[in-house]
């Protein structure tokens, strides 16, 4: 396209009658003032967090469900209308929020507690100091004077799977040592068996309290994005019957209300790329087959080195046949391959558990089958399209060094 065509091209995008009023409605950082079918979860956690405004500590609280089930959204709204009470009463209340997920802020044990410390003030290196000594410039800034502090752990089974459960422990302790301030901890995860996988010493200082989100059904996702559409397009431009499909798409995908409006957004982007002045069912299609094949990218992308490693060996069993493939042709190839790019290898049982947790992500099946005498074994084979695995075999392969 030459110069004058792309300057064309944005001309006409501007005298365009535009399809979107408000897109931000429509992306995942938007909070909506009310959120549809999650009363029962937001009073119970409302109840659960209001001795604060008495300086009483609550219970911990862990809340779990699937990606796209409300459960951040209902954590931030119920945790700014207590701080709005709190500020209202000239209550010493804070809430931090910190998402696991992000490798500035929780890759070590060290960026998180600064990060904490940074939020209160003080101003640490992101490398250099002794752990111990950025705990003890957190805590006295928590103790210097009297508060109660909610900490959100967004996502805090990555946190855990990165730095291990010690750092649970050691936050569940601070209050043994502070004289001014308490501190709560609020954590969110995706992962409904965190729990049961840590230390019991931990889980025990933990004391938690839980709530489970279950998955929304297609007909709450409707209504979810019956509400979200009137505010983010312009009236008129969706086409009759796509709504119902984006619904039972998302909900075919665990309940996710996330997932559907994401589709709904990029459907959007789609028709307005192609000069349509309506969003048709045939753009959910194309938004549907481009979401999945980005989401697969970076879930390979950012998995950890043993993770990219069993699925390089999956993709090799693929490669050379078409029926089901068992753990332990995994594990031959997965050895072979340590041994090659100078990775320590894990256990077989060990391997058995990062295929589960790839089949839970998507990008695998992973069918139990009975042996008979010979045990269970799981029957694995890729769950993604033909152009998704030539993608995912280079980035394997440029992620591993293979090249």
């Amino acid at each position: 396209m030459g110069e004058g065509n792309v300057t064309g091209l944005f001309e006409r995008f501007l005298k365009r009658d535009p399809i979107f009023i408000e897109k931000k409605v429509l992306q995942s950082n938007y909070s909506p003032d009310t959120i549809p079918h999650r009363d029962n979860e937001i009073t119970k956690i409302a109840q659960i967090i209001a001795p604060t405004l008495k300086l009483e500590k609550p219970s911990n609280l862990f809340i779990y469900g699937k990606t796209g089930t409300g459960k951040t959204l209902s954590v931030k709204h119920t945790t700014n209308k207590i701080i709005a009470v709190a500020k209202k009463e000239s209550i010493p209340l804070e809430v931090f929020y910190l998402n696991c997920k992000l490798k500035k802020i929780a890759d070590t044990e060290y960026r998180l507690i600064a990060e904490l410390a940074r939020k209160l003030g003080k101003e640490i290196p992101i490398t250099g100091l002794p752990t111990d000594e950025v705990y003890r410039i957190f805590y006295s800034a928590l103790d210097s004077e009297k508060k109660i502090l909610i900490i959100v752990l967004d996502e805090i089974d990555q946190l855990v799977k990165k730095v291990g459960d010690e750092l649970l422990y050691n936050l569940t302790r601070i209050n043994e040592d502070l004289k001014n301030s308490m501190i709560t901890l609020i954590g969110i995860s995706n992962d409904l068996t965190f729990i049961d996988n840590i230390d019991p010493r931990v889980r025990s200082s933990l004391g938690e309290e839980e709530i489970i989100f279950p998955p929304y059904n297609a007909i709450q996702i409707q209504s979810i994005l019956k509400e979200r559409i009137s505010k983010a397009f312009k009236e008129g431009v969706i086409e009759q019957g796509l709504l119902p499909k984006c619904a039972a798409y998302a909900a075919r995908e665990h309940g996710d209300a996330r997932r559907a409006l994401e589709l709904i957004r990029v459907a959007g982007e789609i028709a307005e790329r192609e000069d349509n002045p309506n969003v048709l069912i045939k753009h959910l299609d194309k938004a549907e087959e481009k979401i999945e094949r980005d989401r697969i990218q970076d879930i390979v992308s950012s998995q950890p080195k043993q993770f990219q490693t069993v699925l390089y060996a999956i993709l090799n069993l693929t490669k050379k046949r078409n029926d089901n493939i068992l753990t332990g042709e995994v594990y031959d190839i997965y050895k072979k391959l340590c041994s090659k790019i100078k990775l320590r290898p894990l256990t077989q049982r060990r391997i058995s558990d990062v295929i589960a947790e790839l089949d839970m992500q998507g990008i695998i099946n992973a069918r139990v089958a009975s042996k008979g005498r010979y045990g269970r074994t799981r029957e694995i084979s890729m769950s993604v399209q033909l152009h998704t695995l030539e993608k995912i075999d280079k980035i394997l392969i440029k992620e591993l060094g293979l090249d």
